[in-house]
Protein backbone atom coordinates (compact mmCIF):
# COMPACT_ATOMS: atom_id res chain seq x y z
CA UNK A 1 0.00 0.00 0.00
CA UNK A 2 1.57 3.78 -0.89
CA UNK A 3 1.36 5.59 1.61
CA UNK A 4 2.58 8.72 0.19
CA UNK A 5 0.66 11.88 0.91
CA UNK A 6 2.36 14.92 -1.15
CA UNK A 7 0.36 17.20 1.10
CA UNK A 8 1.50 15.70 4.34
CA UNK A 9 5.20 15.55 3.11
CA UNK A 10 5.26 19.06 3.01
CA UNK A 11 3.89 19.84 6.07
CA UNK A 12 6.64 17.82 7.79
CA UNK A 13 9.17 19.57 5.15
CA UNK A 14 7.82 22.54 6.75
CA UNK A 15 8.03 22.05 9.94
CA UNK A 16 11.47 20.95 10.09
CA UNK A 17 12.72 23.25 8.06
CA UNK A 18 11.31 25.76 11.01
CA UNK A 19 12.50 23.65 13.24
CA UNK A 20 16.55 24.13 11.88
CA UNK A 21 15.85 28.06 11.61
CA UNK A 22 14.72 28.39 15.17
CA UNK A 23 17.30 26.57 16.63
CA UNK A 24 20.57 28.80 15.23
CA UNK A 25 18.19 32.04 16.43
CA UNK A 26 17.94 30.41 20.04
CA UNK A 27 21.44 29.44 20.50
CA UNK A 28 22.93 32.53 18.70
CA UNK A 29 21.02 34.61 21.45
CA UNK A 30 21.02 32.75 24.69
CA UNK A 31 23.65 34.76 26.97
CA UNK A 32 26.02 34.08 27.34
CA UNK A 33 27.16 33.06 23.90
CA UNK A 34 30.44 34.52 24.41
CA UNK A 35 32.92 35.12 27.57
CA UNK A 36 31.91 37.80 30.04
CA UNK A 37 34.46 40.57 31.70
CA UNK A 38 33.57 41.23 35.19
CA UNK A 39 35.05 44.43 36.53
CA UNK A 40 36.76 44.26 39.87
CA UNK A 41 37.53 47.70 41.39
CA UNK A 42 40.66 46.37 43.65
CA UNK A 43 43.69 45.02 43.16
CA UNK A 44 44.29 41.26 43.22
CA UNK A 45 44.36 39.80 46.20
CA UNK A 46 41.91 42.13 48.04
CA UNK A 47 38.39 41.21 49.34
CA UNK A 48 36.51 41.22 46.29
CA UNK A 49 39.15 38.94 44.89
CA UNK A 50 38.17 36.46 47.22
CA UNK A 51 34.23 36.20 46.32
CA UNK A 52 35.09 37.26 42.67
CA UNK A 53 37.14 34.44 41.53
CA UNK A 54 35.16 31.57 43.28
CA UNK A 55 32.23 32.83 41.56
CA UNK A 56 34.40 33.21 38.11
CA UNK A 57 35.21 29.88 38.38
CA UNK A 58 31.68 27.84 39.14
CA UNK A 59 30.19 30.47 36.57
CA UNK A 60 32.34 29.30 33.67
CA UNK A 61 31.80 25.26 35.12
CA UNK A 62 27.67 26.31 34.68
CA UNK A 63 27.54 28.08 31.62
CA UNK A 64 30.65 26.49 29.67
CA UNK A 65 31.84 30.40 28.87
CA UNK A 66 34.76 32.46 31.01
CA UNK A 67 34.08 34.92 33.25
CA UNK A 68 37.02 37.14 32.98
CA UNK A 69 37.92 38.75 36.21
CA UNK A 70 39.47 42.62 35.67
CA UNK A 71 40.93 44.05 37.91
CA UNK A 72 41.30 48.18 37.97
CA UNK A 73 42.06 49.12 41.10
CA UNK A 74 42.64 52.62 42.12
CA UNK A 75 40.52 55.75 44.01
CA UNK A 76 39.51 53.45 46.06
CA UNK A 77 37.47 51.64 44.08
CA UNK A 78 35.68 54.91 41.70
CA UNK A 79 38.32 54.32 39.06
CA UNK A 80 36.95 50.77 38.04
CA UNK A 81 33.00 51.65 38.87
CA UNK A 82 33.97 54.55 36.26
CA UNK A 83 34.81 52.00 33.67
CA UNK A 84 32.44 49.65 34.33
CA UNK A 85 29.57 52.82 33.92
CA UNK A 86 31.23 53.70 30.81
CA UNK A 87 31.20 50.46 29.30
CA UNK A 88 29.22 49.39 26.17
CA UNK A 89 26.07 47.97 27.71
CA UNK A 90 26.35 44.75 25.26
CA UNK A 91 25.09 42.40 28.34
CA UNK A 92 28.81 41.40 28.36
CA UNK A 93 30.01 43.72 31.03
CA UNK A 94 29.32 43.22 34.27
CA UNK A 95 30.84 44.97 37.24
CA UNK A 96 31.60 43.33 41.32
CA UNK A 97 31.20 46.41 43.23
CA UNK A 98 30.80 47.00 46.94
CA UNK A 99 30.15 48.63 50.29
CA UNK A 100 32.69 50.76 49.26
CA UNK A 101 30.41 51.99 46.45
CA UNK A 102 27.53 53.76 48.85
CA UNK A 103 30.42 55.52 50.84
CA UNK A 104 32.51 57.42 47.61
CA UNK A 105 29.44 59.98 46.71
CA UNK A 106 29.97 61.16 49.91
CA UNK A 107 33.67 61.46 50.23
CA UNK A 108 34.61 62.17 46.14
CA UNK A 109 33.21 65.11 44.98
CA UNK A 110 33.76 65.33 41.47
CA UNK A 111 32.83 61.21 40.69
CA UNK A 112 32.77 60.67 36.74
CA UNK A 113 30.02 58.47 37.17
CA UNK A 114 26.64 58.09 39.15
CA UNK A 115 26.03 54.83 40.86
CA UNK A 116 22.11 54.71 40.81
CA UNK A 117 22.01 56.53 37.48
CA UNK A 118 24.45 54.46 35.62
CA UNK A 119 24.78 51.08 36.82
CA UNK A 120 22.09 48.54 37.53
CA UNK A 121 22.01 46.38 40.29
CA UNK A 122 21.62 42.45 39.57
CA UNK A 123 22.59 40.40 42.81
CA UNK A 124 24.02 40.56 45.95
CA UNK A 125 26.28 37.73 46.59
CA UNK A 126 28.09 38.11 49.96
CA UNK A 127 27.57 39.80 53.20
CA UNK A 128 30.91 39.88 55.41
CA UNK A 129 31.35 41.19 58.79
CA UNK A 130 33.87 43.71 59.32
CA UNK A 131 36.80 42.58 61.88
CA UNK A 132 39.62 44.51 63.64
CA UNK A 133 43.21 42.85 63.19
CA UNK A 134 45.97 44.01 64.32
CA UNK A 135 50.30 42.49 63.96
CA UNK A 136 50.69 40.59 66.70
CA UNK A 137 54.55 42.14 66.68
CA UNK A 138 53.85 45.64 66.74
CA UNK A 139 50.33 45.98 68.63
CA UNK A 140 51.36 44.84 72.54
CA UNK A 141 47.88 43.46 73.01
CA UNK A 142 46.46 39.79 73.95
CA UNK A 143 42.74 41.13 73.69
CA UNK A 144 40.60 43.72 72.45
CA UNK A 145 40.85 45.17 75.89
CA UNK A 146 44.29 45.91 76.74
CA UNK A 147 44.20 46.86 72.91
CA UNK A 148 41.96 49.85 73.49
CA UNK A 149 43.48 50.78 76.72
CA UNK A 150 46.84 51.02 75.03
CA UNK A 151 45.14 53.04 72.32
CA UNK A 152 44.09 55.30 74.86
CA UNK A 153 47.19 55.65 76.78
CA UNK A 154 49.28 56.09 73.07
CA UNK A 155 46.89 58.42 71.10
CA UNK A 156 48.20 58.68 67.55
CA UNK A 157 50.62 55.60 68.07
CA UNK A 158 49.02 53.04 65.94
CA UNK A 159 48.34 53.60 62.27
CA UNK A 160 45.50 51.60 60.41
CA UNK A 161 45.92 50.55 57.02
CA UNK A 162 42.81 50.76 54.21
CA UNK A 163 41.75 49.70 50.77
CA UNK A 164 42.09 53.43 49.97
CA UNK A 165 40.56 56.86 51.29
CA UNK A 166 36.65 56.54 50.97
CA UNK A 167 36.11 53.06 51.30
CA UNK A 168 34.61 51.01 54.45
CA UNK A 169 37.86 49.98 55.78
CA UNK A 170 38.72 53.69 56.36
CA UNK A 171 35.01 54.66 57.32
CA UNK A 172 35.01 51.79 60.10
CA UNK A 173 38.34 52.96 61.13
CA UNK A 174 36.52 56.49 61.58
CA UNK A 175 33.39 55.24 63.21
CA UNK A 176 35.41 53.05 65.56
CA UNK A 177 36.97 56.60 66.69
CA UNK A 178 34.16 58.27 66.86
CA UNK A 179 32.46 55.92 69.44
CA UNK A 180 35.70 54.72 71.49
CA UNK A 181 36.72 57.91 71.43
CA UNK A 182 40.30 57.51 70.35
CA UNK A 183 42.71 58.38 68.09
CA UNK A 184 44.33 56.17 65.01
CA UNK A 185 46.20 57.45 62.06
CA UNK A 186 45.41 56.36 58.78
CA UNK A 187 46.95 55.08 56.05
CA UNK A 188 44.90 54.53 52.31
CA UNK A 189 46.69 51.97 50.06
CA UNK A 190 44.94 51.20 46.66
CA UNK A 191 43.16 48.35 47.73
CA UNK A 192 42.82 45.78 50.72
CA UNK A 193 45.47 43.35 49.35
CA UNK A 194 48.17 45.60 49.23
CA UNK A 195 47.13 46.96 53.17
CA UNK A 196 46.48 43.65 54.14
CA UNK A 197 50.13 42.49 52.78
CA UNK A 198 51.92 45.22 54.72
CA UNK A 199 50.26 45.09 57.66
CA UNK A 200 51.51 41.29 57.32
CA UNK A 201 54.57 42.76 56.79
CA UNK A 202 54.77 44.97 59.94
CA UNK A 203 54.57 48.21 57.78
CA UNK A 204 50.93 49.21 59.13
CA UNK A 205 49.78 48.59 62.64
CA UNK A 206 46.12 47.31 62.52
CA UNK A 207 43.23 47.35 59.92
CA UNK A 208 39.42 46.79 59.97
CA UNK A 209 38.98 44.80 57.45
CA UNK A 210 36.83 42.46 55.52
CA UNK A 211 36.59 39.38 57.16
CA UNK A 212 36.88 37.62 54.06
CA UNK A 213 40.26 38.72 53.00
CA UNK A 214 41.59 38.62 57.05
CA UNK A 215 40.68 35.11 57.02
CA UNK A 216 43.41 32.72 56.17
CA UNK A 217 46.14 34.79 57.43
CA UNK A 218 44.24 35.07 60.70
CA UNK A 219 43.99 31.28 60.94
CA UNK A 220 47.77 31.18 59.99
CA UNK A 221 48.53 33.31 62.87
CA UNK A 222 49.79 36.20 60.40
CA UNK A 223 47.24 38.74 62.02
CA UNK A 224 45.24 38.55 65.03
CA UNK A 225 41.21 39.24 65.30
CA UNK A 226 40.59 41.25 68.39
CA UNK A 227 36.96 41.79 67.36
CA UNK A 228 34.35 41.48 64.56
CA UNK A 229 31.70 43.58 64.37
CA UNK A 230 28.17 42.84 64.61
CA UNK A 231 25.11 41.69 67.58
CA UNK A 232 26.90 38.30 67.49
CA UNK A 233 30.07 36.09 67.09
CA UNK A 234 30.98 34.93 63.45
CA UNK A 235 30.87 30.92 62.83
CA UNK A 236 33.80 30.79 61.14
CA UNK A 237 35.70 32.51 64.16
CA UNK A 238 33.72 31.39 67.41
CA UNK A 239 36.82 32.38 69.49
CA UNK A 240 36.82 36.16 68.33
CA UNK A 241 34.39 38.38 70.26
CA UNK A 242 31.86 40.15 68.71
CA UNK A 243 31.15 44.29 69.05
CA UNK A 244 28.33 43.85 70.85
CA UNK A 245 29.72 42.08 73.95
CA UNK A 246 32.67 44.84 74.21
CA UNK A 247 30.57 47.27 74.76
CA UNK A 248 30.09 48.97 71.44
CA UNK A 249 26.51 47.52 70.23
CA UNK A 250 26.03 50.86 67.49
CA UNK A 251 29.10 49.18 66.08
CA UNK A 252 27.98 47.75 62.80
CA UNK A 253 30.21 47.28 59.95
CA UNK A 254 29.62 45.07 57.42
CA UNK A 255 31.61 44.16 53.55
CA UNK A 256 29.43 43.58 51.28
CA UNK A 257 29.90 42.65 47.36
CA UNK A 258 27.46 42.85 44.76
CA UNK A 259 27.52 42.78 40.64
CA UNK A 260 25.85 45.32 38.86
CA UNK A 261 25.51 45.88 34.98
CA UNK A 262 26.27 48.75 32.92
CA UNK A 263 22.76 51.11 31.91
CA UNK A 264 21.24 49.72 29.33
CA UNK A 265 22.45 46.52 29.15
CA UNK A 266 19.29 44.35 27.36
CA UNK A 267 17.11 42.88 30.09
CA UNK A 268 16.96 39.59 29.26
CA UNK A 269 21.17 39.06 29.45
CA UNK A 270 20.80 41.22 32.88
CA UNK A 271 17.82 38.34 34.34
CA UNK A 272 20.06 35.30 32.54
CA UNK A 273 23.15 36.81 34.47
CA UNK A 274 21.02 36.96 37.61
CA UNK A 275 20.35 33.48 37.44
CA UNK A 276 23.76 32.29 36.09
CA UNK A 277 25.33 33.97 39.12
CA UNK A 278 22.79 32.87 41.69
CA UNK A 279 23.62 29.18 40.41
CA UNK A 280 26.85 29.57 40.60
CA UNK A 281 26.78 30.91 44.27
CA UNK A 282 24.57 28.07 44.99
CA UNK A 283 27.54 25.22 44.44
CA UNK A 284 28.55 23.68 47.27
CA UNK A 285 32.51 24.79 46.20
CA UNK A 286 31.02 28.46 46.40
CA UNK A 287 28.96 27.52 49.66
CA UNK A 288 32.44 26.26 51.09
CA UNK A 289 34.04 29.16 50.41
CA UNK A 290 32.05 31.61 51.24
CA UNK A 291 31.70 29.73 55.08
CA UNK A 292 35.66 29.68 55.21
CA UNK A 293 35.85 33.18 55.18
CA UNK A 294 32.76 34.20 57.53
CA UNK A 295 30.35 34.98 54.40
CA UNK A 296 26.36 34.49 53.82
CA UNK A 297 25.19 34.72 50.47
CA UNK A 298 22.09 37.26 50.95
CA UNK A 299 20.76 36.46 47.37
CA UNK A 300 18.72 40.03 47.32
CA UNK A 301 18.48 40.89 43.33
CA UNK A 302 16.96 43.64 41.41
CA UNK A 303 14.55 46.00 43.87
CA UNK A 304 15.50 44.44 47.10
CA UNK A 305 18.98 45.24 46.23
CA UNK A 306 18.51 48.29 44.88
CA UNK A 307 16.58 49.25 48.29
CA UNK A 308 19.40 47.74 50.24
CA UNK A 309 21.34 49.80 48.07
CA UNK A 310 19.63 52.68 49.07
CA UNK A 311 19.72 52.37 52.88
CA UNK A 312 23.54 51.62 52.40
CA UNK A 313 24.02 55.33 50.96
CA UNK A 314 21.55 57.03 53.79
CA UNK A 315 23.72 55.14 56.55
CA UNK A 316 27.20 56.30 55.13
CA UNK A 317 26.10 59.87 54.43
CA UNK A 318 25.62 60.12 58.46
CA UNK A 319 28.77 58.41 58.96
CA UNK A 320 30.89 61.09 57.01
CA UNK A 321 29.16 64.25 58.29
CA UNK A 322 29.59 62.78 62.31
CA UNK A 323 33.07 61.90 61.16
CA UNK A 324 34.53 64.72 59.31
CA UNK A 325 36.25 61.98 57.58
CA UNK A 326 38.06 63.57 54.19
CA UNK A 327 40.35 61.98 51.89
CA UNK A 328 43.96 61.77 52.96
Amino acid sequence: MNNFNPRRQLLQLAAASAATSVWPARAQNAWPSKPVTMIVPFPAGGGTDAFARPLSAQFAKITGKQLIIDNRGGAGGTLGAGIAAKAAPDGYTLFMGAVHHTIAPFMYPKLDYDLERDLVPLILVANVPQVLVVNPKKVPAANFKEFLDYVRKNPARLNYGSAGGGTSHHLAGELFKLQTKTFITHIPYRGAGPALQDLIAGNVDMMFDGLGSSASHIKGGRIKALMVSGAKRNAAFPDVPCSSELGLPDYTVSTWYGVWAPKGSPAEAQAQAVEEIRKACLTDEAKAVWLSQGADFPNLTGAQFDGFIKGELRKWAQVVKASGAKLD
